[in-house]
């Protein structure tokens, strides 16, 4: 049958999308258990296909939906940008693999709905459908729905399906999404029962006018028979406002002031048609959609999508995902700020549209249309800058696939045109331009006019030929630089700018995400973006004996052709568990910001960041006071008249604040919903600011401890040196220095060891994933395989204790030096030690992963207390889900589990910390910000292992002080690191303070750490 907009008719109003199918007396669904056959080729089928389901008498059992490589059959592969076949359009391999589905169900003939309609809402990649014997039709285009009409091959009584799914098929030349590749019967398959005349298609439009105190509403019908639909309206609280019957094909009526649907308050109407026995439910959310001076309104208003990339994914059904599973990651999105989705890179499951609309997200609907293959083709010349590189035109620029690709696009603008989530129709990804893209755009164009187009392959079309870009509404492009945004906004632009992907979410990322931020908000003509991506692609591999889920990416299911890890590339991990970098989004896109801090009226400026919605009307913004280390107000809430802030508009607001020295204070904003709504409960956080009562920023030296002498001092300290060591003895303590290393191999309190082995200099990070390109110069300059020389050691006896002083140069084999630097070492009487580092950095080398002390401590010594930034992992360009507090924590909470072990649980602007555990404390403090982080693993296992399971403790507490750590960015596909969040210094000074350690009795405060952890 011909492409069709989505329903599901009935004989009762059900308003529930996802109770539609159960509840209607027409739809007879066909999921479940199915009998099944793999063949690793199709040549290997030695049943004719018309008798099969008669000579087979041992068939295997497989759920539909599902895809066959979760139940042992074929092997799962991973791939982003290469073919998994040879490239030989249309052609693919003979032998290939089929997987023989069939079914018996029992018919019988309905007077009033004679006509049966078989629909199969995805399979992957193509299929044969035979009915009894019979054969009854073929389609491909694995993410759209294949309806066909079944009557004249069904009898009364038991008939039987059989359906013959070919892994391979000339759409897989458009089908070369970055995804698991997965086969098989994906989606539902069900009948629908119909009468011989039933209304197949119609198409919902609404036009706004009179500044939107009117709403015209037509709906073009198509079908067979007068076509006299009787129709109505609701209000949302169900309402009946207006009916009436359709006149000539069409349904028209006018609402006046109609209450306007977005993603803030996804108001929606319902919508109810009948015609011959037949119930058709349709929600109709009244919005429009314009670019005036090359900004993008809707409902008039400047509106920035904060959006991510979806895939349909689940580790454990894969692409078959359920309706509950797609509410799952709808609720997560709300309750972080998510308010844009882009269908990357194929129509979704149908009824997550309907969700999107109730919910209220606005939609990129992309087609299941993706040639990247083409780029991967072996060239003897390729132009570094990927942007400037035009894909090969063999198929983008090719007559011959015109109708593909068209047909394609329809399938998705079809089957969607009514859901008024859907603002933007994206014609595809990643696969050049030319006259295929073009006639596609144009179709679009001219089919629905009333909602955007986009397509960012247009940037690589062909040098050669002249290209027409009329159809395109925006300039999109992929993980943009800042620099390159606004160099775009300085010359005279024709289209507004979106990025349908951006922030490279993998691993310990994104680090960039205020950025991208600041510079959305910088320019009227920025639409905003989709971050890359949401979740995780990893898939179950088992379980580990204590239960935990062992997660696999490509390469471990035998594939040979894969890309390893770069599916796990998410802002949450396959279970949905929040990424650190989906608590990042969320407060980078809070709906409320402190703009600044007035000291001498008390006064704090806040902006409503929403585009549609009082802030009096959702939020309450509670607040609490800390000086130093000490709540001194907590729990404060503004007044609520307070908070008239309209839309995009600022307002000023008295903060009481009843403290005589506000000089290291800060106050901590919470914007919290006020009611539970369909998404999120009463008291829910979006979002925080901190500011300093000092200044408008956060005073970075607000709290320092000073050191504190407790511990009784000797008179002195005893001096044995030899050519390899100094040992000082004090009171109580003898501490061991490695004049070879530069630093303390012995640190022993009244006969008990701190140091498990010797600290070291490391100048090392195991890499993060947006690492991927710099990790080959820190490999190449032996950041790795760095070593430490000392020149000289000289020690001192000084009136208030002992300085060690050493020249020393961190390098590598095969390489210049990588560091010069002189450290000094001050041991006072009582055992304190300050340390104090100077260096020189060898600029022509990269720069630095980071640079500091490793300490390896007792494995029990590991309960944390610090000042800093907390309570997540948090770097310089990754700390906005973080903020300045005093936390305690443990070396476990610490670690942050990437499925692909990396660098992780940095805590950055530090000015204390403190361990303890085994009956011991010590504390390090600093006057300027430090990092640390504390882990059961070091950075060799972490480089080592391929897999978080995989990882094995190292008996130690391993702690790293960091003078600074470079930041994370998204560099893995996005620009590279930013130069300001580079550890690109070429002198530095790093200076420290460790207490002298101290024994307890007793492990009450660790116990009580436990708990407040």
């Amino acid at each position: 049958m011909e492409p069709r907009c989505y329903y599901i008719p009935l004989q009762e109003v059900e308003l529930d999308v996802e109770k539609q199918k159960e509840s209607s007396a027409q739809c007879f669904q066909l999921n479940g258990e199915w009998d099944f056959l793999y063949f690793s080729s199709i040549y290997d089928i030695d049943h004719k296909p018309e008798s099969i389901h008669e000579t087979v008498h041992e068939w295997e059992r497989i759920p539909v939906p599902s895809v066959w490589q979760n139940y042992g059959y074929d092997k799962r592969q991973y791939i982003n940008v290469n073919y998994p076949i040879p490239f030989d359009p249309p052609f693919v391999p003979s032998e290939n693999p089929c997987g023989v589905y069939h079914r018996t169900f029992e018919y019988r003939s309905d007077s009033d709905y004679p006509k049966s309609y078989l629909n199969f809402e995805g399979v992957d990649s193509c299929f044969y459908l035979y009915i009894n014997g019979k054969f009854a039709g073929y389609s491909q285009v694995s993410h759209s729905t294949s309806e066909f009409d079944i009557t004249d091959y069904l009898s009364d009584g038991i008939n039987h399906i059989t359906v013959f799914v070919l892994k391979w098929c000339d759409g897989t030349y458009f089908e070369d999404q970055d995804k698991f590749r997965m086969s098989g019967i994906f989606r539902d398959v069900y009948i629908l029962k119909r009468p011989v005349n039933h209304l197949r298609d119609y198409f919902i439009h609404t036009v706004l006018v009179d500044r939107y105190d009117k709403a015209f509403v037509t709906v073009d019908l198509e079908g067979g028979g007068r076509l006299d639909v009787q129709y109505s309206l609701q209000e949302q609280s169900g309402k009946k406002i207006l009916e009436g019957e359709a006149q000539d094909g069409k349904i028209s009526f006018m609402i006046l002031e109609p209450v306007l649907w977005n993603a803030e308050n996804p108001y929606l109407y319902t919508l109810v048609m009948k015609y011959n026995g037949e119930t058709f439910i349709e929600t109709v959310g009244v919005r429009d959609i314009r670019i005036e001076n090359k900004v993008l309104l809707i409902n008039g208003v400047d509106v920035k999508l904060r959006g991510v990339n979806r895939h349909d994914s689940n580790p454990s059904t894969g692409c078959a995902v359920t309706i509950d599973q797609m509410k799952q990651d709808l609720t997560l999105m709300k309750a972080h700020n998510v308010n844009a989705i882009r269908t990357s890179h194929y129509p979704g499951r149908p009824e997550l549209y309907y969700l999107c609309d109730k919910y209220g997200f606005y939609i990129m609907d992309e087609a299941d249309v993706e040639i990247h293959g083409v780029d991967g083709l072996y060239s003897p010349v390729w132009e570094e800058d990927y942007n400037k590189h035009a894909f090969s035109a063999e198929i983008s620029d090719n007559e011959l696939y015109s109708a593909s690709v068209t047909d394609r696009v329809k399938r998705c603008v079809i089957r969607d045109k009514n859901r008024c989530s859907v603002v933007i129709w994206s014609m595809g990804n990643e696969s050049g331009y030319g006259c295929v893209f073009e006639s596609a755009l144009e179709w679009t164009k001219k089919f629905d006019s009333s909602r955007l187009t986009h397509y960012e392959g247009a940037l690589h079309a062909p040098h050669d030929r002249k290209n027409d870009y009329s159809n395109i509404d925006l300039y999109s492009r992929m993980y943009p630089s800042i620099d390159e945004i606004n160099e775009y906004f300085r010359k005279d632009f024709d289209k507004p700018f979106i990025m349908c992907e951006y922030s490279h979410a993998m691993g310990n990322g994104p680090g960039d995400l205020e950025a991208y931020y600041k510079v959305i908000q910088k320019y009227e003509g920025h639409c905003g973006g989709f971050v890359w991506e949401w979740c995780d692609h990893a898939v179950e591999l088992g379980k580990t004996a204590d239960g935990k889920v062992q997660y696999g990416y490509g390469g471990d299911s035998g594939e040979e052709l894969h890309d390893g890890n770069f599916c796990v590339d998410g802002l949450v991990y396959p279970d949905r568990t929040p990424h650190v970098g989906l608590k990042e989004f969320k407060n980078v896109n809070r709906p409320v910001r402190v703009l600044g801090y007035d000291r001498k009226t008390g006064t704090v400026e806040f902006e409503n960041i929403l585009d549609f919605t009082n802030i009096k009307d959702v939020l309450d913004i509670k607040y609490e006071v800390t000086c130093g280390k000490e709540v001194i107000e907590r729990g404060a809430i503004i007044d609520r008249e307070l908070l008239d802030i309209h839309p995009h508009e600022k307002r000023s607001i008295p903060i009481m604040v009843h403290i005589s020295d506000k000089s290291k204070c800060y106050i901590k904003f919470d914007y919290v919903q006020r009611v539970k709504n369909l998404t999120t409960d009463e008291g829910h956080s979006f979002g925080f600011d901190q500011i300093s009562l000092n200044d408008a920023a956060i005073d970075e030296n607000i709290f320092i401890r000073e050191p504190e002498e407790k511990y009784n001092a000797g008179t002195a300290i005893e001096i044995e040196e030899n050519s390899r060591r100094v040992v000082l003895a004090g009171e109580n303590f003898v501490y061991a220095y490695d004049k070879r290393k530069g630093c303390f191999e012995s640190i022993c309190v009244e006969g008990t060891e701190i140091l498990k082995k010797t600290m070291e200099y490391n100048i090392f990070r195991a890499p993060i994933d947006n690492d991927r390109i710099i990790k080959e110069q820190w490999y190449a300059a032996g950041y790795d395989k760095s070593v430490i020389r000392v020149y000289d050691t000289f020690v001192k006896k000084e009136d208030e204790g002992i300085s060690i002083r050493s020249s020393a140069v961190i390098s590598a084999p095969h390489v210049q030096k990588i560091i010069e630097f002189q450290v000094s070492w001050k041991v006072s009487l009582s055992g304190k030690i300050n340390m104090k580092l100077e260096a020189t950095r060898n600029v022509e080398m990269p720069y630095l992963p980071r640079f500091g002390l490793r300490l390896f401590l007792d494995e029990r010594m590991d309960q944390v207390e610090y000042f800093g930034y907390g309570p997540y992992e948090n770097y310089s360009d990754k700390h906005q889900s973080s903020y300045l507090g005093l936390f305690r924590t443990d070396a476990e909470t610490m670690h942050e589990n990437y499925i692909r072990p990396q660098e992780n649980g940095s805590r950055c602007g530090c000015r204390y910390v403190r361990l303890f555990g085994s009956g011991v404390h010590w504390s390090i403090i600093s006057k300027k910000d430090f990092s640390i982080s504390v882990s059961k693993y070091t950075q060799e296992e972490l480089c080592a292992k391929r897999h978080n399971f995989e990882l094995k403790e190292s008996g130690n507490t391993v702690l790293c002080l960091d003078y600074k750590q470079s930041g994370v960015g998204s560099g893995s596909c996005g620009p590279q690191l930013s130069e300001e969040h580079r550890f690109d210094e070429r002198k530095f000074c790093f200076e420290c303070c460790f207490m002298r350690p101290e024994l307890t009795d007793t492990e009450e405060e660790i116990s009580e750490t436990k708990q407040c952890k």
